[in-house]
């Protein structure tokens, strides 16, 4: 584990610090999230009522006709629990009514739709709250390329996508997070039975130690072999990481002035403030 322990108190203060001064920096006070039943999201919401209040934490939970009771019933007793926010809206109706029409669509068409579904409904309350849209994606999420783009990967804050999830479990248990939720199989519960670690083919613990190795450490392939992992464990990670980039960089602009959004033209989010 060596690197990968966190302490988790300064991480706590850390994060909580980052919510607070970058939400009320744009002008606002309030935060709006996807809570799926979880764990990302449930730390997500943590952390936002720790930073922001829970008044001004605003929690929507969005399942789907598949989607497993025990995930809403999660979501809710994540949100009694901080005392934030929360209402219910399905995306069966919406989802539905678009697939009548593409009814061949496999279950990564369903899963994409799903998920860029919740996140319009995200944004949407954004703009009637006042409020910004947090990221629950996690380091080792994003470094995958698990996530779907303009999807769940999409947010305006993301407090957790520099941790990766042995992280995210550590942060959980100090910060009191339901522990039926700490335990349970990682699933983004896109279709009955589905869990993370039997789609990606690997645990979240084995592929965090790698990858920790891999781009925190920089290690390169022959030392990756000599720290004693497998060749074929090395090579498909590194096929994911590099194969999903593209969903870690804006859209690739043609270049043809001076001053390019984005390589030229470029600030942090209140660089005009």
């Amino acid at each position: 584990m060596g690197g990968l322990m966190v302490n988790a108190a300064l991480l706590r203060q850390v994060l909580v610090g980052f919510l607070r001064e970058e939400v009320h920096k744009v002008g606002v006070r309030k935060a709006v999230l996807g809570l799926s039943g979880g764990i990302d999201s449930a730390l997500v919401a943590f952390l936002a009522a720790e930073a922001l209040g829970p008044d001004n934490v605003h929690a929507i939970i969005m399942p789907y006709r598949t989607s497993n009771p025990e995930s809403e019933a999660h979501a809710r007793l994540v949100a009694e629990q901080l005392g934030i926010n929360h209402e219910v809206i399905e995306i069966t109706p919406m989802v539905d009514a678009y697939f009548t029409r593409f009814p061949d669509a496999d279950n990564m068409r369903r899963g994409n739709k799903m998920a860029r579904e919740r996140m319009t409904i995200l944004y949407d309350h954004s703009a009637a709250l006042g409020a910004l849209v947090l990221g629950t994606s996690n380091k080792t999420e994003l470094l995958l390329g698990y996530g779907t783009l303009y999807g769940d990967m999409a947010s305006a804050l993301n407090p957790i996508g520099d941790i990766y999830k042995t992280q995210v479990w550590q942060l959980s248990e100090t910060m009191g997070v339901p522990r039926q939720i700490i335990e349970k199989k990682p699933s983004a519960d896109l279709w009955a039975g589905q869990t993370d670690e039997q789609e990606l083919g690997f645990t979240y613990r084995e592929v965090d130690e790698l990858l920790y190795c891999m781009i925190d450490l920089r290690m390169n392939r022959l030392e990756l072999l000599a720290r004693g992992f497998v060749a074929d464990f090395i090579d498909t990670v590194s096929g994911k990481v590099q194969n999903s980039h593209f969903k870690r960089r804006l859209p690739v602009i043609a270049k043809v002035s001076n001053r390019t959004i984005d390589r030229d033209f470029r600030y942090s989010r209140d660089w005009g403030k």
